[in-house]
């Protein structure tokens, strides 16, 4: 009789916490934990001043497809804007309601513009590191894939002064999570869209933190108003997924709202009254934990250590 070959799905969790998830127990018994993530892009993505092939046809909030072999001034201006202006009126509305929240900091990006680096620091933000380059890495060589992750430790480390504790790809490959293991030197990854708490993992022989980022709760969905198209829009969505959120927690079953943001998308002056209105709306609420990636690490490595509900990754 053949054997059966190993079944791939195994190696998936598709139960998690199950129904019963457990009290994350926030700092100061908040009922729901808050973490604001800001990608800085501009300067990392694909363009042929970056010696790639083709042009970035990915969120660059205009409708141009890649172009292959051509420069599109028009797409690099978009990324251009987040760098030069956008990213300053989001980090101004952030220190005016004195919240620190987790940059997801490309590094060829924050080369070019290293004053922007050392102002996340001045505000004290934390850098994730967001990688080397703002690229698609499910078909990138995993040789070429390590390399990157040691540029992106090295560019960090010099841009900040220390290196980045966390890491999100943010359109990670199937080596991913293992070369960013291997490296030893990260606390947690955010290249994952699977729960509303963090979980462990087991890789490469041992634990592994992710700390869940969203796609969904994100101002993503303004690109090509994909979703969302007005300040109100993006406001309604926040707020409904926040007071549901609140409303759970205050059951006795918390959770973690990650809210993803661009520079070039939420810092257009006609939707950064989106995120105002929101950081008003949450600042009504008691028992609301604003915090950064690093922040919840922290927590959960001391609350929950290690292999607290591992499952294999």
């Amino acid at each position: 009789m053949a054997l059966l070959p190993p079944d791939p799905m195994t190696e998936r969790d598709l139960v998690g916490y199950g129904e019963t998830v457990p009290d994350p127990a926030w700092p100061g018994n908040a009922r729901i934990a808050v973490n604001f993530n800001l990608n800085v892009e501009g300067g990392g993505e694909a363009t042929l001043a970056n010696g790639d092939p083709v042009s970035e046809g990915m969120l660059n909030d205009i409708g141009v497809e890649t172009k292959p072999g051509k420069r599109v001034p028009l797409v690099e201006s978009v990324f251009e804007y987040g760098s030069r202006r956008g990213v300053w009126r989001v980090l101004e509305i952030f220190r005016e309601f004195g919240i620190r929240i987790s940059v997801l900091g490309v590094v060829r990006a924050l080369e070019q513009n290293p004053d922007l680096a050392r102002a996340f620091v001045r505000d004290g933000h934390e850098v994730v590191s967001h990688g080397y380059r703002w690229i698609d890495y499910v078909e990138v060589p995993e040789e070429i894939e390590r390399e990157h992750i040691r540029l992106a430790v090295e560019g960090l480390t010099t841009l900040l002064g220390e290196r980045p504790r966390g890491w999100m790809t943010g359109r990670p490959g199937p080596n991913t999570r293992r070369l960013i293991a291997e490296e030893g030197g990260f606390l947690y990854d955010r290249d994952s869209l699977a729960d509303e708490l963090p979980y462990w993992l087991t890789i490469a022989g041992g634990p592994h933190l992710v700390i869940p980022y969203s796609y969904e709760t994100n101002d993503n969905r303004f690109n090509e108003n994909s979703g969302f198209s007005t300040a109100d829009d993006f406001f309604t969505y926040m707020r409904d997924a926040f007071d549901l959120l609140y409303r759970e927690g205050e059951r006795g079953a918390p959770k973690l709202l990650s809210i993803g943001l661009h520079d070039r998308l939420i810092g257009r002056p006609g939707r950064a009254v989106g995120l105002i209105r929101l950081l008003e709306h949450m600042r009504s609420f008691e028992g609301v934990w604003f915090c950064r990636g690093i922040d919840i690490a922290d927590h959960w490595r001391t609350t929950f250590p290690a292999p607290y509900r591992a499952a294999p990754g």
